[in-house]
């Protein structure tokens, strides 16, 4: 990826693009909670096809914090300016986890700017059906991101999937870690806090591609089948997998995605 840094009303982001073919609109991808740009490469080291633009959400990876809270519609704003920047008037969206409530405010407040949107392995937001209490409890602390031998020994517990029994994946999921910030990550939650697409998917007009992991300890697949029964162009499908499909299953996952975006 070529990465460069964009000033965005004030707000510093570090933004990864890979470049690709110009025959396909471009992919915009929002990251998961504490997730840096470096995290996405094995997933779009699989991808065929669109060029793909991620950033570091302020407070994460390259880009500083910002001063005060923010809300998934602050991002939305601030991603639809980068892209005026970058001079694309439209894309096809991508969201991951946490990411995935970035992915459905984009495609809500900026109707006209996505025309696909794809949404893995997340939810509706704070009207969810929860994963284990056990689990969301590890999810409150960054220390995952900080100390790798915490990491190794929870990596299974918390994603599930591919990860409960391969150490090597874990180990290879952490050399793409770069940690930025507690406060940058103590940000992220409260952003979510409060935050749910409900009163508004059945106004998404985008054909909506939902991925889910069937073993998936934070986001159970029923949230998957809620967001596919309410958007009305929305299919679902499962992933024999766990939370981290998109690096875990990457092949897999890329080529239903290259398929849809098609």
């Amino acid at each position: 990826m070529q990465i460069s840094l964009h000033d965005i009303e004030g707000q510093v982001l570090r933004v990864g693009i890979r470049r690709a073919e110009k025959a396909h609109l471009p992919l915009l991808i929002f990251n998961g909670i504490g997730a840096n740009i470096e995290l996405v490469e094995p997933f779009l080291d699989a991808l065929d096809g669109p060029e793909a633009i991620v950033f570091d959400v302020p407070g994460v990876g390259g880009s500083p914090s910002p001063w005060l809270p923010y809300r998934p519609s602050t991002l939305a704003r601030l991603s639809a300016r980068l892209l005026d920047q970058l001079g694309h008037d439209q894309v096809d969206v991508l969201g991951v986890s946490w990411g995935g409530a970035l992915a459905q405010q984009f495609a809500f407040q900026q109707g006209k700017r996505c025309r696909r949107l794809v949404l893995a392995a997340t939810s509706p937001g704070h009207l969810m059906v929860p994963g284990k209490l056990t689990v969301l409890l590890k999810m409150t602390t960054p220390r995952r991101y900080k100390d790798p031998h915490y990491m190794k020994r929870i990596a299974g517990d918390i994603y599930g999937g591919a990860l409960r029994a391969s150490p090597a994946l874990v180990r290879k999921h952490l050399r793409h870690v770069r940690w930025s910030s507690d406060y940058g990550y103590y940000l992220q939650l409260l952003a979510g806090f409060g935050w749910t697409s409900l009163p508004w998917l059945r106004l998404l007009a985008q054909p909506t591609l939902v991925i889910a992991g069937t073993d998936d300890p934070l986001v159970p697949v029923a949230n998957g089948r809620i967001l596919a029964s309410l958007i009305p162009d929305a299919r679902l499908v499962t992933i024999d997998d766990g939370h981290l499909f998109l690096v875990t299953s990457a092949c897999q996952s890329a080529a239903m995605i290259s398929e849809f975006l098609r």
